[in-house]
Protein backbone atom coordinates (compact mmCIF):
# COMPACT_ATOMS: atom_id res chain seq x y z
CA UNK A 1 0.00 0.00 0.00
CA UNK A 2 0.97 3.09 -0.88
CA UNK A 3 1.00 5.59 1.64
CA UNK A 4 -0.06 9.50 1.14
CA UNK A 5 2.92 12.51 1.85
CA UNK A 6 3.29 13.61 5.52
CA UNK A 7 0.96 16.79 5.43
CA UNK A 8 1.49 17.68 9.34
CA UNK A 9 4.04 17.00 12.11
CA UNK A 10 2.96 16.86 15.53
CA UNK A 11 5.23 16.85 18.81
CA UNK A 12 5.72 15.26 22.10
CA UNK A 13 7.28 18.40 24.48
CA UNK A 14 7.62 17.46 27.58
CA UNK A 15 11.24 15.72 27.44
CA UNK A 16 11.39 15.40 22.97
CA UNK A 17 11.20 19.59 22.23
CA UNK A 18 12.62 20.91 25.68
CA UNK A 19 14.49 19.95 28.40
CA UNK A 20 12.17 19.62 31.38
CA UNK A 21 14.54 18.07 34.14
CA UNK A 22 17.78 20.57 33.44
CA UNK A 23 15.14 23.55 34.29
CA UNK A 24 12.93 22.03 37.10
CA UNK A 25 16.34 21.19 38.53
CA UNK A 26 17.63 24.97 37.78
CA UNK A 27 14.49 26.69 39.06
CA UNK A 28 14.23 24.81 42.38
CA UNK A 29 17.53 25.60 43.57
CA UNK A 30 17.49 29.06 42.85
CA UNK A 31 14.17 29.33 44.88
CA UNK A 32 15.73 26.98 47.75
CA UNK A 33 18.45 28.86 48.36
CA UNK A 34 20.54 27.87 51.05
CA UNK A 35 18.00 25.86 52.48
CA UNK A 36 17.90 23.18 49.42
CA UNK A 37 22.05 22.89 49.98
CA UNK A 38 21.84 18.85 50.48
CA UNK A 39 18.97 18.20 48.47
CA UNK A 40 19.27 15.98 45.31
CA UNK A 41 17.38 18.31 42.98
CA UNK A 42 17.40 15.70 39.86
CA UNK A 43 15.86 12.97 42.23
CA UNK A 44 13.56 15.70 43.22
CA UNK A 45 12.23 16.31 39.06
CA UNK A 46 12.24 12.52 38.13
CA UNK A 47 9.64 12.06 41.65
CA UNK A 48 7.97 15.30 40.23
CA UNK A 49 7.33 14.13 36.74
CA UNK A 50 6.36 10.59 37.83
CA UNK A 51 4.10 11.31 40.85
CA UNK A 52 2.80 14.71 39.70
CA UNK A 53 2.34 14.15 36.13
CA UNK A 54 3.10 10.64 34.61
CA UNK A 55 1.23 8.51 37.31
CA UNK A 56 -1.86 10.29 37.76
CA UNK A 57 -2.15 10.73 33.82
CA UNK A 58 -2.06 7.69 33.16
CA UNK A 59 -5.25 7.33 36.09
CA UNK A 60 -6.89 9.52 34.13
CA UNK A 61 -6.45 7.90 30.54
CA UNK A 62 -7.52 4.34 32.31
CA UNK A 63 -10.70 6.06 33.82
CA UNK A 64 -9.77 6.06 37.71
CA UNK A 65 -9.46 9.18 38.11
CA UNK A 66 -11.46 12.35 36.99
CA UNK A 67 -9.83 15.03 34.14
CA UNK A 68 -7.86 17.29 35.81
CA UNK A 69 -5.38 19.70 34.42
CA UNK A 70 -2.10 19.44 34.23
CA UNK A 71 -0.68 22.37 36.32
CA UNK A 72 -3.22 21.22 39.16
CA UNK A 73 -1.68 17.44 38.89
CA UNK A 74 1.40 18.86 39.13
CA UNK A 75 0.72 21.32 41.90
CA UNK A 76 -1.46 18.96 43.91
CA UNK A 77 1.75 16.66 44.46
CA UNK A 78 4.10 19.73 45.26
CA UNK A 79 3.88 20.54 49.06
CA UNK A 80 4.33 16.48 49.71
CA UNK A 81 7.75 16.59 47.29
CA UNK A 82 9.28 19.42 49.35
CA UNK A 83 8.09 18.42 52.17
CA UNK A 84 9.96 14.87 51.74
CA UNK A 85 13.07 16.97 50.62
CA UNK A 86 12.54 19.39 53.85
CA UNK A 87 12.19 22.60 52.26
CA UNK A 88 9.74 24.91 53.09
CA UNK A 89 8.95 27.83 50.45
CA UNK A 90 6.08 30.22 50.92
CA UNK A 91 3.49 30.62 48.58
CA UNK A 92 5.15 32.82 46.32
CA UNK A 93 8.21 30.94 45.57
CA UNK A 94 5.98 27.44 45.91
CA UNK A 95 4.04 29.14 42.91
CA UNK A 96 6.94 30.24 40.90
CA UNK A 97 8.37 26.88 41.18
CA UNK A 98 5.34 24.99 39.94
CA UNK A 99 4.94 28.00 37.00
CA UNK A 100 8.28 26.64 35.95
CA UNK A 101 6.54 24.45 33.43
CA UNK A 102 5.46 26.95 31.26
CA UNK A 103 9.21 28.29 31.24
CA UNK A 104 10.76 25.05 29.77
CA UNK A 105 13.72 25.81 27.67
CA UNK A 106 13.99 24.12 23.93
CA UNK A 107 16.88 21.52 23.11
CA UNK A 108 19.90 22.94 21.59
CA UNK A 109 18.55 21.26 17.88
CA UNK A 110 15.01 22.12 18.52
CA UNK A 111 14.49 25.45 17.24
CA UNK A 112 16.32 25.01 14.14
CA UNK A 113 15.26 22.21 13.30
CA UNK A 114 11.41 23.12 13.69
CA UNK A 115 11.86 26.00 11.51
CA UNK A 116 13.35 23.55 8.88
CA UNK A 117 10.41 21.15 9.20
CA UNK A 118 7.63 23.70 9.13
CA UNK A 119 8.92 24.73 5.52
CA UNK A 120 7.30 21.66 3.80
CA UNK A 121 4.48 20.63 6.87
CA UNK A 122 2.41 21.88 9.56
CA UNK A 123 3.83 21.57 12.86
CA UNK A 124 2.07 21.62 16.17
CA UNK A 125 2.58 20.19 19.50
CA UNK A 126 0.50 17.36 20.40
CA UNK A 127 0.88 17.71 24.26
CA UNK A 128 -0.56 16.72 27.60
CA UNK A 129 0.48 20.24 28.56
CA UNK A 130 -2.99 22.46 28.80
CA UNK A 131 -3.05 25.12 26.19
CA UNK A 132 -2.05 27.85 27.84
CA UNK A 133 0.90 26.57 29.73
CA UNK A 134 2.02 25.74 25.66
CA UNK A 135 1.00 28.86 24.29
CA UNK A 136 3.22 30.61 27.09
CA UNK A 137 5.53 28.12 26.54
CA UNK A 138 6.31 28.75 22.97
CA UNK A 139 5.96 32.47 23.25
CA UNK A 140 9.05 32.61 25.28
CA UNK A 141 11.11 29.51 23.83
CA UNK A 142 10.90 30.89 20.68
CA UNK A 143 9.36 27.60 19.67
CA UNK A 144 7.53 28.40 15.86
CA UNK A 145 4.36 26.15 15.99
CA UNK A 146 1.87 26.94 13.20
CA UNK A 147 -0.68 26.07 16.12
CA UNK A 148 -1.11 24.72 19.88
CA UNK A 149 -2.77 21.55 19.59
CA UNK A 150 -3.04 20.23 23.53
CA UNK A 151 -4.57 17.67 24.62
CA UNK A 152 -7.07 19.66 26.82
CA UNK A 153 -8.83 20.33 23.52
CA UNK A 154 -10.02 16.52 23.98
CA UNK A 155 -10.70 16.41 27.55
CA UNK A 156 -7.83 13.64 28.01
CA UNK A 157 -4.41 12.84 27.75
CA UNK A 158 -2.04 10.81 25.73
CA UNK A 159 -1.92 7.98 24.99
CA UNK A 160 -5.72 7.97 25.19
CA UNK A 161 -6.63 7.10 21.24
CA UNK A 162 -8.93 9.98 21.30
CA UNK A 163 -5.94 12.64 21.14
CA UNK A 164 -3.97 11.22 18.55
CA UNK A 165 -7.44 10.73 15.78
CA UNK A 166 -8.36 14.28 17.34
CA UNK A 167 -5.06 16.01 16.12
CA UNK A 168 -6.13 14.59 12.81
CA UNK A 169 -9.31 15.55 12.85
CA UNK A 170 -8.83 19.37 13.93
CA UNK A 171 -5.63 19.43 11.42
CA UNK A 172 -8.58 18.36 8.33
CA UNK A 173 -6.10 15.41 7.38
CA UNK A 174 -6.19 11.88 7.08
CA UNK A 175 -4.27 10.18 10.30
CA UNK A 176 -1.80 8.58 8.01
CA UNK A 177 -0.77 12.24 6.39
CA UNK A 178 0.23 13.11 10.45
CA UNK A 179 3.69 12.50 11.86
CA UNK A 180 3.95 11.62 14.94
CA UNK A 181 7.48 13.28 16.35
CA UNK A 182 8.71 11.44 20.13
CA UNK A 183 11.13 10.41 22.44
CA UNK A 184 9.57 7.92 23.84
CA UNK A 185 8.18 4.37 22.41
CA UNK A 186 5.25 4.39 24.10
CA UNK A 187 3.86 7.34 22.85
CA UNK A 188 4.82 6.31 19.29
CA UNK A 189 2.89 2.84 19.70
CA UNK A 190 -0.36 4.36 20.79
CA UNK A 191 -0.12 6.92 17.90
CA UNK A 192 0.93 3.95 15.20
CA UNK A 193 -2.35 2.11 16.66
CA UNK A 194 -4.74 4.63 14.73
CA UNK A 195 -3.28 4.88 11.71
CA UNK A 196 -0.49 7.86 12.32
CA UNK A 197 3.13 7.80 11.12
CA UNK A 198 5.93 8.03 13.82
CA UNK A 199 9.06 9.91 13.85
CA UNK A 200 11.13 8.44 16.75
CA UNK A 201 14.27 11.14 17.65
CA UNK A 202 15.79 9.67 21.33
CA UNK A 203 16.54 12.34 24.09
CA UNK A 204 19.34 10.50 26.43
CA UNK A 205 19.51 13.26 28.44
CA UNK A 206 16.14 13.14 29.33
CA UNK A 207 16.60 12.06 32.68
CA UNK A 208 19.70 13.28 33.34
CA UNK A 209 23.40 12.12 32.59
CA UNK A 210 23.10 8.54 35.00
CA UNK A 211 19.99 7.27 33.47
CA UNK A 212 20.15 3.98 31.51
CA UNK A 213 20.39 4.65 27.54
CA UNK A 214 17.14 4.78 25.96
CA UNK A 215 15.31 1.84 24.36
CA UNK A 216 16.18 0.69 21.04
CA UNK A 217 13.83 1.92 18.41
CA UNK A 218 11.24 0.26 17.33
CA UNK A 219 11.67 -1.70 13.72
CA UNK A 220 8.25 -0.05 13.07
CA UNK A 221 8.78 3.11 13.70
CA UNK A 222 8.55 5.49 10.60
CA UNK A 223 11.74 7.28 11.23
CA UNK A 224 14.59 6.95 13.63
CA UNK A 225 16.94 10.49 13.90
CA UNK A 226 19.32 11.76 16.39
CA UNK A 227 17.40 15.25 16.69
CA UNK A 228 15.34 17.69 14.54
CA UNK A 229 17.56 18.62 12.26
CA UNK A 230 18.43 15.20 11.19
CA UNK A 231 14.64 14.20 11.05
CA UNK A 232 14.26 17.24 8.65
CA UNK A 233 16.88 15.87 6.21
CA UNK A 234 15.26 12.70 6.48
CA UNK A 235 11.83 13.66 5.80
CA UNK A 236 13.75 15.76 2.57
CA UNK A 237 14.73 13.11 1.37
CA UNK A 238 11.64 10.51 1.70
CA UNK A 239 10.14 13.61 -0.01
CA UNK A 240 12.34 13.83 -3.02
CA UNK A 241 11.83 9.88 -3.87
CA UNK A 242 8.28 10.04 -3.78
Amino acid sequence: MVLPPVKALVFDVFGTVVDWRTCVVREAERLAGGAGADVDWGSFADDWRREGYLAPIMEIVRGSRPYSDVEVLLGDVLGELLSRVSVDLDDRAAQELLSVWRRLEPWADAREGLERLRRDHVIAPLSNGSFALLTEMAKRAGLPWDCILSTELFGSYKPDPATYRGAARLLGVEPAEVMMVAAHGSDLRAAAAVGLRTAYVPRPAEWGPDAAPPAPPDPDFDVVAADFNELATALGREESRS
